[in-house]
This record gives structure tokens, C-alpha cells and sequence, in this order.
């Protein structure tokens, strides 16, 4: 772990959650970031050690945040209770327990933002949709879209180098030691989660007009799971009706990992600048223009 980071465990309405916690050194936080790693990772996706810029929780307690990773339920200490995992119904209800469990014991200063990477994406939107944060401000997904670019049908039978691209890109996008480090963060997808994956698709008809605070997306260069031309995500981004402001942005020089990327830094700053913009309440320029 980096230096500013420590593990915590959180009690989710009887489930035991692990993660990774990172807080302002002298301050009181100005909110917090909670981030959901994607499927076949673990919390430490959002503390990369090939490098010292990769890490979101180390960067963000820098800046005034306090940044919460969590094992999502099915990896970490959940894993023995919940070898199977759980649906994402379920996991939206675990989390959200967890969250508000957090905010119960550390504050959290303004309110929260939701960061999620791939099936963490998922879970982040899906608990924007459901309502029960109160105290959520923003969501910010990478890794994330609603056509797939792959068959989903075919998805446990890929392997090898098919899916070292569909998860990597190219491997200059990483530092030197990247798959070494990153042993400790992969862990195997529980089989209730990866059944659930090609229903992904279809709940998005019904999860994303119902969400009600502000949307980041993030579609890395080499996104290879997603389909993401121009039209795909101006149709993403049509269907979230009910959301103040949609953000749709790419990402150069990244693959589907990007926080594990030599692009992480300028991925994690921009997440860190849409928190600083939901934060920020809008300016009136005085009569006349002046300022």
C-alpha cells in the first residue's frame, strides 16, 4: 500500500466488507470519494504500485478528499461468506449499507462521490439510480458503456491473449512491473456476478433515467469491451434523462485499466476536477458583465 494508505473493515448489514482508506493528513476532509473496482480486481485497482502517481486514495487524501476503496461483495474478506457473490441488486444494497455505515464512523465532509470502473461502474449508477445515499453528490465511471463490443455469449470462453487486450491494450500503456504489482489486486470473479454480466445492456433502459446527480464518463483510447463511437455514447449519454449534467470525455493513451495506466494521474485529476465542480456552486457575473 502507499504510504498514506491503511486497510478498514466495514460491517454491511452483517456482511464484512475489507478495503482501502486514505484521509487528508491535517484536515477534515471536503468530501469523499468511494471507489468500486471492477470485476476480477480488488480495491487495491485504486492504489497501483508500479508507480508512485498511480495511486487514486494517496493523490486524492493529498488534495483534501478522503478516498474509500472498497472490495465489493464476492472479493476481500466477503469472499468466504459470499463465495458466490452477489447480483448487482444485491451488491447496490450491501454497499450502500457499508457507505452509510463509513459515514457513521469517519466524516465525510460535503457529501460523496461515486467512482466506479467497469462492473464497479455498474454498481456506482446503479446506486445513483436507487436513491438511497442521501449524501451522494456525483457519479464518475470509466470502463463502462451499453453495447457491447465483445459477444457476451462467448465471454467465459475468452482467454490468453484476446483477453490480455480486452483488458490491457497495448502494454506500452504501462509502467515497467505493472503485472508483477498488480498480483495483489486480481482476484477471481465470483459466478453470481459474471452470470449477470450481458443483463448489463438491458437494466441500463430502466437505472439510467433515474439517476438524479451529475455523470461522468470515461471511455479510454483502447476500450476494446465497449462499443464507443461517437453515436454510441451520444446515445449513452441521452439516456440519462433525469441528471443535472452529463460528461462524456476520452482518455488518451489508456487501455480498459486505466488506473493502472501511465494515464492513471491525468485520469484521477479529472475525476478529482468533477468533484471540484459538483463542490463549486455557479458564479453570477455582476450587471454588465464585469468582473
Amino acid at each position: 500500500m502507499s504510504a498514506e494508505v491503511r486497510p478498514i473493515t466495514l460491517d454491511a448489514a452483517g456482511v464484512s466488507l475489507s478495503g482501502l482508506l486514505a484521509e487528508p493528513e491535517r484536515s477534515a476532509p471536503r468530501a469523499t470519494v468511494v471507489a468500486l473496482h471492477g470485476g476480477g480486481m480488488s480495491s487495491g485497482y485504486f492504489d497501483g504500485q508500479a508507480h508512485p502517481d498511480l495511486s487514486l486514495l494517496a493523490l486524492g487524501a493529498r488534495l483534501g478528499f478522503t478516498v474509500l476503496a472498497l472490495d465489493r461483495p464476492g472479493y476481500g474478506h466477503s469472499a468466504v461468506r459470499l463465495p458466490d457473490g452477489q447480483t448487482l441488486a444485491e451488491q447496490a444494497v450491501t454497499v450502500s449499507s457499508a457507505i452509510m455505515e463509513f459515514g457513521e464512523r469517519c466524516p465525510t465532509g460535503a457529501g460523496v462521490l461515486l467512482v466506479g470502473h467497469s462492473y464497479g461502474g455498474k454498481l456506482a449508477l446503479h446506486l445513483a439510480a436507487d436513491g438511497s445515499l442521501e449524501s451522494l453528490l456525483a457519479v464518475d465511471v470509466a470502463g463502462i458503456g451499453h453495447r457491447f463490443a465483445v459477444d457476451p455469449g462467448s465471454l467465459a470462453q475468452l482467454h490468453g491473449v484476446r483477453q490480455r487486450r480486452l483488458n490491457w491494450g497495448p502494454l506500452t500503456l504501462y509502467p515497467p512491473g505493472t503485472f508483477l504489482a498488480s498480483e495483489r489486486v486480481v482476484a477471481p470473479m465470483p459466478r453470481r456476478e459474471a452470470e449477470g454480466v450481458r443483463d448489463w445492456p438491458r437494466l441500463c433502459d430502466t437505472l439510467l433515467p433515474r439517476v438524479r446527480v451529475p455523470v461522468r464518463l470515461t471511455f479510454a483510447e483502447h476500450e476494446a469491451w465497449w462499443r464507443n463511437t461517437d453515436d454510441d455514447l451520444a446515445d449513452l449519454a441521452g439516456r440519462f434523462t433525469g441528471a443535472p449534467r452529463v460528461l462524456v470525455e476520452r482518455l488518451p493513451g489508456a487501455g480498459h485499466n486505466s488506473s493502472l495506466g501511465w494515464a492513471a494521474r491525468a485520469y484521477h485529476l479529472r475525476v478529482l476536477a468533477h468533484l471540484e465542480e459538483t463542490l463549486t456552486p455557479p458564479r453570477r457575473l455582476p450587471s454588465g458583465g464585469a468582473v
